[in-house]
């Protein structure tokens, strides 16, 4: 993470490290990015990375503000997270105002977006009525612990999901768009055709994993996507 700026924030009593990639020259919008259960990894750095080269001040999100050995490591610590509706949207909320207070930041649209645990979280923000311009879940979990209330959502939403990830099964997509036109929000759902969970991630066949694959068709696509409504929302 040396070519990303350090950027401390807290939640509470919990202390907490971001991670900004600045654009050259004045940024369209400002855009906190949040990283998988495994927490912040090269992968999402990248993503931060590639951000910026598209012109957006980009931040990186800290779930738990503490190392992460593993993959195996990282799961109990995300139970514990989202154990707590109110908690778990605290600890999100903490790393939008921490965006926001960038001086460059300052007078910016602001969209969330987010992968796997991430993708999640940045509905999770979206869910919460926060005053942001989009929001974007790359194969996130689409569950909640509390349902969008009708008018509560501010955002346009892009969900890019793997029609064939069996940890967010057709039932759970089904429910979130009935959620979704109960709260009256504006969203779009791309779902990719035969693709797993982790489409993003080249690694993601490597962790010998059934439900994880990596699709190199996916991963294009649903970056152009959010390109896409990045140019229609912050122009």
């Amino acid at each position: 993470m040396s070519t990303l700026e350090r950027i401390d924030y807290a939640d509470g009593t919990t202390a907490l490290t971001g991670w900004l990639a600045r654009p050259v020259g004045t940024a369209k919008a400002a855009v906190l990015v949040f990283p998988t259960i495994a927490n912040v990894t090269h992968s999402i750095v990248r993503r931060a990375e590639m951000l910026a080269a598209e012109g957006y001040l980009a931040l990186i999100g800290d779930f738990y503000g503490e190392p992460v050995a593993d993959f195996a490591a990282s799961i109990p610590l995300a139970h514990k997270l989202r154990a707590d509706v109110d908690a778990y949207r605290a600890r999100l909320i903490a790393a939008l105002a921490a965006l926001t207070a960038i001086p460059e930041a300052k007078g910016l649209p602001v969209a969330v977006i987010g992968y796997c645990m991430g993708g999640q979280a940045a509905l999770e923000v979206a869910r919460s009525g926060a005053d942001i311009a989009a929001a974007v879940s790359f194969h996130g979990p689409l569950n909640t612990g509390r349902a969008a209330l009708p008018g509560a959502i501010k955002a346009r939403l892009l969900i890019c999901h793997g029609d064939a990830d069996p940890l967010v099964p057709r039932a759970q997509v089904l429910g979130f768009w009935e959620e979704m036109d109960g709260a009256g929000a504006d969203w779009h759902f791309h779902s990719y055709a035969g693709v797993l969970h982790g489409f993003t991630e080249p690694g993601s066949d490597a962790r010998g994993m059934a439900a994880l694959g990596y699709d190199a068709s996916a991963d294009r696509q649903s970056w152009a996507a959010m390109l896409g409504l990045f140019g229609e929302v912050f122009g």
